[in-house]
């Protein structure tokens, strides 16, 4: 069993305190022991251990703050619910953390969820781990989109969720435009058959965040950078949680498809 698959099947000793300890403990039914480590006692460093700690962290505020947001517009739509139940399905988890999975975004969608306090207590614990926090939030943008749609309601979320957790806003719109582009090719290159257009080149240089009279140097930098963003190994050497490597796994498919797509069509064109 995975470390995380032992603190939230209860049988390790080790407990997250702080709001997202309060979260967590609510979505698995019972409240943690107020004795344990809390965000007041993080101190300057993480000790041996803590990679642990942050893989709690990014797990517990990826799927409460997912369901915080798809209640942004005032109501949960089916398809934000699918979207939520596609990345636990795309993470292979158990039944039992699919369930924690499940109650955590239901306590997101609470009216009192605590949401600047957890946001503030997941910054620190991430301890400006950058490539960690970018992930987070992207995955919440794949959510955001799920309906087919992104109103105002949930961009200034978005916005104050960067505010809280140290990402810049112009990081942000450059991030909601890489993943729109990433979304529409990944759904035309997955869901492509024998007789239908297939993933757009237009769509391949967007997915690289280049235009298309970039050199091929410039594509081959891009390429390289998102690849590096997205490395399964890295991620989770920086604290997410192996359960979600899968998520990062296929993220490097979709962006080597993207670029293989955009080499091809300049190889044809000489």
């Amino acid at each position: 069993m995975s470390w995380l698959g032992k603190i939230l099947g209860g049988t390790f000793g080790f407990f997250m305190g702080g709001p997202l300890g309060a979260v967590l403990g609510a979505a698995l039914g019972h409240q943690f022991d107020k004795g344990v480590q809390g965000i007041d006692r993080l101190g300057g460093g993480f000790n041996p251990g803590d990679q642990q700690r942050v893989q709690t962290a990014f797990f517990t505020a990826t799927f409460s703050v997912m369901g915080h947001i798809a209640k942004a517009d005032g109501h949960v739509s089916p398809q934000e619910i699918e979207m939520a139940k596609a990345v636990m399905a795309k993470m292979e988890l158990p039944p039992e953390l699919r369930k924690t999975a499940i109650n955590l975004f239901n306590e997101g969608k609470k009216s009192d969820f605590p949401l600047d306090a957890a946001l503030t207590q997941f910054r620190k614990e991430c301890h400006r781990r950058s490539t960690l926090i970018q992930m987070f939030i992207e995955i919440q943008l794949q959510a955001a989109y799920a309906d087919g749609s992104f109103d105002d309601a949930e961009e200034s979320l978005l916005l104050h969720i960067c505010d809280q957790v140290g990402f810049s806003r112009y990081d942000f719109q450059r991030l909601k435009t890489l993943v729109e582009a990433q979304q529409r090719f990944s759904s035309s290159w997955q869901n492509s058959h024998p007789h239908s257009q297939g993933p757009t080149l237009s769509d391949a240089y967007q997915s690289l965040g280049v235009k298309k009279n970039a050199s091929d140097a410039e594509i081959k930098k891009a390429y390289r950078r998102l690849m590096s963003q997205h490395h399964p190994d890295k991620l989770v050497s920086k604290g997410l949680p192996e359960e979600m490597m899968k998520i990062a796994t296929e993220k490097t498919k979709e962006i080597q498809k993207a670029y293989e797509t955009i080499r091809e069509a300049r190889k044809t064109a000489k």
